[in-house]
């Protein structure tokens, strides 16, 4: 007898092909899509938005969350996490600030160097800590969320340091080619830190040590200094917000910087990478560190209450996680 079956349709390789297409696109370049849509979608409810001052606004503001943000994708790319990202840009700012007090044009690398220096050595603790002695990255970034603010309140006896001289106010609100100065450095450094993952062989090893850090420590990887590296890192970027964020303010707070942790996280989050490591772009970084900021801003524009504000944000950043764990399901 005949097997043949007439009439039966046969199966729609194309569509299924296109289907995997359009999702792999989506998943690729889903947070730029994101990105341009709600800055349309904010052109239309407010003629303001899309004015020269306002989109400058909006690059000046994400410059220092953009910039915690880089250095939390390298932890986060290792599977960890950083919660004292504020305390350490409060501390190093508060230092700084003491050193660029007065009136005039005194040299402004003093005071930058200890800023620096002082969110690196914060951060290196928190690595020497996590890699040497095993402990948890979100205890031991708990604690010194808490220990790095107690000592900027130690530091100056709890009060704020004004009076900031002009070079060192430049940091924060000259401009270069009529570009503002956060602007130049929070692209600078994620010119730097893309270059980095993309074309080091240490960045193929941040990647390695968060997708399986036994088979990278099998393969030779000295998993330990990596992991320690990538919280200097992430000290030394929160050293350079802290500079920032008290040469735009013209003064240093010892209250400065709190929740910043999580406006970087759910930058981190938004832009696509994993909490389970090994996987995340700080090109995704970028445009989830701009989408914090056009929100922010067209909510403000809006008039809606900062108290709302966070509760969109939190949500922001749950969704993102329920997205991220769907995809790591399917895989």
């Amino acid at each position: 007898m005949d097997a043949k079956v007439s009439g039966t349709p046969a199966p729609a390789k194309g569509g299924h092909q296109t289907l995997a297409s359009l999702g792999s696109f989506v998943s690729k370049y889903g947070i730029i899509i994101a990105f341009f849509v709600l800055c349309a979608a904010l052109a239309m409810i407010s003629p303001y938005f899309l004015t020269t001052n306002n989109i400058i606004n909006v690059l000046r503001q994400t410059s220092i969350n953009g910039i915690l943000a880089l250095g939390m994708t390298f932890v986060i790319l290792t599977r960890g996490i950083d919660l004292s990202v504020g305390s350490m840009v409060a501390c190093a700012a508060m230092v700084a600030a003491s050193f660029a007090t007065g009136a005039g044009n005194t040299s402004v690398f003093i005071p930058v160097i200890l800023g620096l220096g002082v969110g690196l050595a914060l951060g290196s603790i928190n690595g020497l800590m996590i890699a040497r002695f095993a402990i948890p990255p979100f205890v031991m970034t708990l604690g010194m969320l808490s220990m790095a603010r107690g000592l900027t309140y130690i530091y100056n006896d709890g009060m704020p340091i004004s009076n900031l001289n002009t070079s060192f106010r430049f940091i924060g609100q000259g401009e270069l080619l009529g570009i503002p100065m956060p602007v130049v450095l929070f692209l600078s450094v994620f010119l730097i830190c893309w270059a980095i993952l993309k074309f080091t062989t240490y960045g193929r090893y941040i990647y390695a040590v968060g997708g399986n850090p036994k088979a990278a420590r099998t393969s030779g990887i000295r998993v330990r200094w990596v992991l320690f590296s990538v919280y200097a890192i992430s000290g030394l970027l929160c050293g350079l917000a802290g500079l920032l964020l008290s040469a735009r303010t013209s003064a240093a707070l010892p209250q400065a910087g709190v929740a910043y942790e999580l406006d970087a996280i759910a930058a981190v989050v938004i832009g696509g990478t994993s909490l389970a490591g090994g996987v995340g772009t700080v090109v995704g970084t970028l445009f989830g560190a701009l989408i914090i900021g056009v929100l922010n801003n067209g909510l403000d524009l809006m008039g809606v209450s900062s108290f709302y504000q966070q509760v969109v944000k939190g949500a922001i950043i749950v969704l993102a996680v329920m997205l991220d764990r769907s995809r790591l399901s399917r895989d």
